[in-house]
Protein backbone atom coordinates (compact mmCIF):
# COMPACT_ATOMS: atom_id res chain seq x y z
CA UNK A 1 0.00 0.00 0.00
CA UNK A 2 1.40 3.45 -0.96
CA UNK A 3 1.74 5.97 1.45
CA UNK A 4 -0.55 9.31 0.72
CA UNK A 5 1.18 12.62 -0.05
CA UNK A 6 0.16 15.36 1.75
CA UNK A 7 -1.95 16.87 -0.89
CA UNK A 8 -4.40 14.01 -0.55
CA UNK A 9 -4.47 14.11 3.52
CA UNK A 10 -7.34 15.99 4.08
CA UNK A 11 -7.22 19.50 6.08
CA UNK A 12 -7.49 18.83 10.06
CA UNK A 13 -10.18 20.15 11.47
CA UNK A 14 -12.74 19.89 8.69
CA UNK A 15 -16.02 17.55 9.05
CA UNK A 16 -16.00 15.96 5.51
CA UNK A 17 -19.34 14.21 6.59
CA UNK A 18 -22.31 14.81 8.60
CA UNK A 19 -22.80 12.70 11.35
CA UNK A 20 -19.71 10.89 11.54
CA UNK A 21 -18.90 11.01 15.90
CA UNK A 22 -20.97 7.45 16.02
CA UNK A 23 -17.79 5.81 13.87
CA UNK A 24 -15.24 7.41 16.33
CA UNK A 25 -15.08 5.87 19.89
CA UNK A 26 -13.31 8.64 21.95
CA UNK A 27 -14.22 7.08 25.42
CA UNK A 28 -10.94 5.16 25.56
CA UNK A 29 -8.19 8.11 26.35
CA UNK A 30 -10.84 9.20 29.33
CA UNK A 31 -9.15 10.19 32.58
CA UNK A 32 -12.76 11.07 34.80
CA UNK A 33 -15.77 8.99 34.21
CA UNK A 34 -18.85 10.33 35.43
CA UNK A 35 -21.46 8.03 37.52
CA UNK A 36 -24.82 9.33 38.89
CA UNK A 37 -26.51 8.81 42.05
CA UNK A 38 -29.97 7.38 41.46
CA UNK A 39 -31.06 9.02 45.06
CA UNK A 40 -30.18 12.07 44.37
CA UNK A 41 -30.95 12.77 40.36
CA UNK A 42 -34.21 14.30 39.51
CA UNK A 43 -34.07 13.61 36.07
CA UNK A 44 -34.35 17.55 34.97
CA UNK A 45 -31.74 16.55 32.32
CA UNK A 46 -29.38 19.10 31.90
CA UNK A 47 -26.74 16.66 31.51
CA UNK A 48 -28.28 15.67 28.26
CA UNK A 49 -28.97 19.18 27.27
CA UNK A 50 -25.28 20.39 27.88
CA UNK A 51 -23.35 16.98 26.93
CA UNK A 52 -20.80 18.03 23.81
CA UNK A 53 -20.69 13.99 23.07
CA UNK A 54 -24.04 13.23 23.24
CA UNK A 55 -23.24 10.93 25.96
CA UNK A 56 -26.32 10.76 28.41
CA UNK A 57 -28.55 8.11 27.91
CA UNK A 58 -32.34 9.14 28.19
CA UNK A 59 -35.21 6.68 27.57
CA UNK A 60 -38.61 7.63 28.34
CA UNK A 61 -37.61 11.31 29.98
CA UNK A 62 -35.39 9.46 32.15
CA UNK A 63 -31.48 9.46 32.43
CA UNK A 64 -30.24 6.07 32.12
CA UNK A 65 -26.67 6.53 32.03
CA UNK A 66 -24.14 7.24 29.81
CA UNK A 67 -22.67 5.88 26.68
CA UNK A 68 -19.33 5.62 28.01
CA UNK A 69 -17.46 4.91 24.28
CA UNK A 70 -18.26 8.56 23.39
CA UNK A 71 -17.89 10.18 26.68
CA UNK A 72 -14.78 12.08 26.62
CA UNK A 73 -14.99 12.52 30.79
CA UNK A 74 -15.03 16.69 30.35
CA UNK A 75 -17.35 16.90 33.42
CA UNK A 76 -19.95 19.36 31.92
CA UNK A 77 -22.54 16.88 32.87
CA UNK A 78 -21.32 17.28 36.67
CA UNK A 79 -21.03 20.99 36.22
CA UNK A 80 -24.79 21.67 35.44
CA UNK A 81 -26.09 19.03 37.69
CA UNK A 82 -28.13 21.27 40.79
CA UNK A 83 -28.24 18.93 42.49
CA UNK A 84 -24.71 16.81 42.81
CA UNK A 85 -26.26 14.18 41.13
CA UNK A 86 -23.09 13.24 38.95
CA UNK A 87 -19.49 12.91 40.30
CA UNK A 88 -16.21 12.47 38.41
CA UNK A 89 -14.04 9.26 39.26
CA UNK A 90 -10.66 8.31 38.43
CA UNK A 91 -11.19 6.37 35.04
CA UNK A 92 -7.92 4.14 36.14
CA UNK A 93 -9.43 3.67 39.52
CA UNK A 94 -12.89 2.42 38.74
CA UNK A 95 -11.19 -0.36 36.22
CA UNK A 96 -9.57 -1.23 39.55
CA UNK A 97 -12.26 -1.88 41.31
CA UNK A 98 -11.59 1.12 43.63
CA UNK A 99 -14.81 2.50 43.04
CA UNK A 100 -17.45 0.58 44.02
CA UNK A 101 -19.07 0.00 40.73
CA UNK A 102 -22.67 0.06 41.40
CA UNK A 103 -22.23 3.62 42.39
CA UNK A 104 -23.46 5.59 40.06
CA UNK A 105 -24.86 3.04 37.78
CA UNK A 106 -28.66 3.23 36.78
Amino acid sequence: MKEKSWKEIPIGGLILEAGNAEKYLTGDWRTFRPLVDEEKCTNCLLCWIYCPDASVIVEEEQMKGFHYEHCKGCGICKSVCPFKAIQMVEESKYREGQIDQKEGSK
